[in-house]
């Protein structure tokens, strides 16, 4: 699995839509500084994000993005595996591949689809709700006062 500097920019979008969700509208440009991003890449991220019903965006003065639904109903996995594509280490991994005509003695393909497994498991129960609440507690910490 390899993440891209678009795929980073789509979690990161994300993860503040959903630090945001129910409070405000989310301008780009706050956006962009936050995550410090590039606005001009930031808008295709975020036209993708639109396109995959991950974001939605209101339009006028006081227009800007939120999430299109809930932040407990979006997975790591669902962002990466859209923007990205698929996450196992090599092709064969997929049922059914034919592409190697070794594919039958091979013993490597176990081991990538143990690889497949563990980063699902992984990155397909983690919600970005479970972020905010990280993300919350991190703050609390460095909230203190003398």
């Amino acid at each position: 699995m390899r993440i891209t500097y678009k795929g980073d920019y789509a979690l990161k979008a994300v993860l503040d839509l959903a630090w945001h969700y129910d409070k405000e509208l989310v301008t780009i440009n706050d956006l962009a500084k936050r995550i410090d991003a590039p606005v001009k890449f930031l808008e295709q991220v975020l036209l993708d994000l639109k396109k995959g019903g991950f974001v939605e965006s209101r339009r006028g003065k006081v227009g800007g993005y939120l999430l299109a639904k809930p932040p407990d109903g979006i997975t790591v996995g669902d962002v990466v595996r859209f923007i990205d594509g698929p996450i196992e280490p090599i092709a064969c991994v997929h049922q059914g591949y034919e592409g190697c005509g070794d594919i039958h003695r091979c013993v490597f393909k176990s081991i990538w689809q143990r690889v497949d497994q563990a980063t699902s498991e992984i990155i397909d129960n983690i919600t970005f709700e479970e972020l905010v609440n990280k993300v919350d507690s991190a703050q609390q910490v460095f909230a203190y006062s003398i």
